[in-house]
């Protein structure tokens, strides 16, 4: 009795502050607390239920109290699930996952991934990848070409943009950042002679492509010319060069193929639909300066089947062209107002999308000019031949001495370069 008129008193002293009802527990059992007399009287088990908190009351679980936004975004620190009875249930992330996120959302700030595993570099290029850092104007470069100059062909060893001349214009940058590409298709992209891309062609960053497909665009000797001026003289640029489709391009005449000439290690060449004069003649050339012979069938090596994106950055030049379709869809407001012309009869203008299509008179025109390595000019004699006798030897030998000098002969005339090619060379 003395503890609850104690209490009493103080309630009274602070009657001001209101703090519900008060309950004390007295041998086992519990007692309610009279405010305005000061007493105490039993309390049955089922009472008014005690709100703890006041109305409007809330609780934020939060990781870091000074950065707001930082702490809105860490949401992602727990994993929620529900179990067989319907219970919510969280667990929280490994360090790894976690440590692996923070990094993700600031990999523009890494300054280099040199040396760095490649197994943890991809999983940290598809976190990033999934929170589209890479398509962020300035930031996203910088993060690619982090991963670019580390790691190389695993980010990109097959880039197809054909027909995807949006996204070229829009991340021509990031384009340029990807090293060591094997394969590389700029099919009806409509380019041009002096396109920026072209010229990048030329680097050693792009040395390694073995694979290029330049069908219709708009290419003429010009482009040809600068296009093969390092491999002419300085015996680098594309010289790995395997497989070339130049169809489509009605500028290309007798003289740019010429310029075709210095690929050496050309497999296969498809030059139809071009704006040649002489077929007959421009056969002959190929068959006897780099040994393709002109194929009577179609080649599979062009059907553009085999080459597509392919590497770490696969989903992120995807991600790049969504981004360039909704930037060119028909925003509703622009919808809006044409159906309002249409509506008083007044005419508008309709912008649409220009879809390149592939110049196809043209071939049809000159045929199918597909030219083809055969595999048996790399293997040896048969065993009949070297069994033969000295005099085809001797001969042999002449014709290879003769050969030999031909080379020589034709190098010093190939170093015999004019005012342009200097010219050009010099831009390098």
């Amino acid at each position: 009795q003395n503890q609850a008129r104690g209490m009493s008193y103080c309630l009274h002293s602070e009657s001001h502050v209101d703090t519900g009802p008060i309950y004390v527990r007295e041998n086992g059992k519990l007692h309610l607390v009279n405010q305005a007399a000061g007493s105490v009287h039993n309390v049955a088990p089922k009472t008014r239920p005690f709100r703890l908190f006041s109305r409007g009351f809330s609780v934020e679980l939060c990781m870091n109290r000074e950065d707001d936004r930082a702490r809105r975004q860490r949401t992602d620190h727990f994993i929620f699930t529900y179990t067989k009875e319907g219970n919510l249930r969280y667990s929280a992330k490994s360090l790894f996952s976690l440590v692996l996120g923070y990094i993700s959302d600031n990999v523009d700030h890494i300054d280099s991934l040199t040396g760095f595993p490649e197994q943890i570099a991809e999983k940290l290029f598809s976190a990033a990848e999934a929170r589209q850092k890479f398509t962020e104007p300035v930031t996203g470069l910088r993060a690619l070409q982090k991963f670019t100059e580390a790691y190389g062909s695993l980010v990109l060893r097959s880039l197809c943009l054909r027909n995807r001349y949006l996204v070229i214009s829009e991340k021509l940058e990031e384009i340029k950042s990807f090293r060591e590409l094997t394969c590389l298709d700029l099919s009806c992209c409509k380019l041009g002679d002096e396109h920026e891309l072209l010229e990048h062609l030329t680097k050693e960053a792009l040395s390694s492509v073995k694979q290029l497909l330049l069908k219709d665009n708009s290419l003429s000797d010009a482009g040809l010319r600068r296009m093969t001026a390092p491999v002419r003289v300085l015996k680098r640029g594309l010289e790995n060069l395997l497989i070339l489709d130049l169809s489509c391009n009605p500028k290309i005449t007798d003289v740019g193929i010429g310029y075709l000439l210095s690929f050496k290690k050309l497999n296969c060449l498809d030059i139809s639909g071009t704006g040649l004069k002489d077929v007959g003649a421009v056969i002959k050339r190929i068959q006897t300066r780099i040994g393709l012979v002109h194929s009577q069938v179609p080649l599979k090596e062009f059907d553009h089947s085999n080459c597509r994106t392919e590497g770490w950055a696969e989903q992120t030049v995807l991600q790049w062209e969504q981004a360039v379709m909704e930037a060119t869809k028909p925003q509703d407001h622009l919808r809006s107002s044409t159906a309002a012309l249409r509506f008083y009869g007044k005419t508008h203008r309709i912008e649409e999308v220009v879809k390149c299509k592939p110049v196809e008179a043209e071939t049809k025109a000159t045929g199918n000019l597909q030219f083809y390595k055969e595999k048996g000019q790399n293997c040896h004699f048969p065993l009949q031949k070297e069994v033969a006798g000295s005099h085809e030897l001797k001969n042999h030998k002449k014709r290879a001495l003769a050969e030999q000098e031909r080379e020589r002969t034709s190098k010093q005339k190939h170093l015999c370069l004019t005012v342009e090619d200097w010219d050009l060379l010099n831009t390098y």
